[in-house]
């Protein structure tokens, strides 16, 4: 292990909240373009994992309950 300075030091912040709907787009192409949701079903108490920038224009947000999603999109 080597012990830096100050200066040396970097702070990397990675915005992953739309990876893993872009890892679904990425291998079934045929959801490109369409709102894509990670979530449990929606009758259960579950919520939203991430969700495509396409079913953010429909109001979804990670994090939200996935018992309003079929209201939205």
């Amino acid at each position: 292990m080597v012990a830096l300075d100050q200066q040396n030091k970097k702070i990397i912040h990675v915005d992953m909240d739309c990876f893993f709907a872009q890892v679904e787009i990425r291998d079934n192409l045929s959801l490109k373009g369409k709102a894509v949701i990670i979530s449990g079903l929606p009758d259960s108490r579950s919520v939203v994992c991430t969700c495509s920038y396409e079913a953010r224009k429909f109001g979804i947000k990670s994090g939200m309950s996935a018992f309003k999603v079929p209201n939205l999109c």
